[in-house]
């Protein structure tokens, strides 16, 4: 019997597992460094909105509390590169390293992958068409939508608001 593609149901989602992952980052000599940068214990931060409105810009706001997107190529994170931490605008939570960082040429910060534990997904259908949207896993701060169309290892592309993330560099990270 010939064998047929399985159809993917709508809404079905692919996940690799935090087992596979790590020993795909071991393979290439990456682990180490991630290994390093994993978030074990998050805290959550819980503030009503008046607490949000004063801590955060109007911009961020829009962005980590209504989840809006800011527009592309506006970001100066779109142009660093030093070494360093990109954490969570709205708690200072650690999401990306520099290491993951890449150019994807379509206006917003891009990394392959997060910090292990550091972001959250969900489904969202605001364009009609579901895409995976991800948010800060100590705040819930929307941060962007990751997209299967990104680099190797991992083929991921996060695509972040740069309002929603702030930049540690490496000197200064500790």
């Amino acid at each position: 019997p010939r064998l047929r593609p399985r159809s993917i149901a709508f809404g079905e989602t692919f996940a690799m597992t935090r087992r596979p992952f790590l020993a795909a980052l071991t393979a290439l000599g990456l682990a180490p460094r991630l290994a390093r940068a994993q978030i074990s214990q998050v805290q959550p931060v819980k503030l009503s909105d008046a607490e949000w409105k004063q801590r955060l810009t109007p911009q961020a706001y829009q962005v980590l509390r209504l989840e809006g997107t800011e527009v592309p190529g506006s970001s100066p994170l779109n142009h660093e590169k030093r070494k360093g931490r990109f954490v969570c605008a709205g708690c200072d939570l650690p999401l990306f390293t520099s290491e993951t960082k890449f150019e994807s040429g379509t206006g917003w910060p891009s990394f392959y992958a997060s910090i292990p534990g550091a972001v959250l997904t969900k489904t969202d259908v605001k364009m009609i068409i579901p895409r995976t949207e991800y948010h800060c896993a100590r705040c819930g701060g929307h941060q962007g939508h990751v997209f299967d169309d990104g680099p190797k290892p991992t083929g991921k592309r996060y695509c972040n608001n740069g309002v929603a993330l702030k930049f540690i560099p490496a000197s200064a990270a500790g």
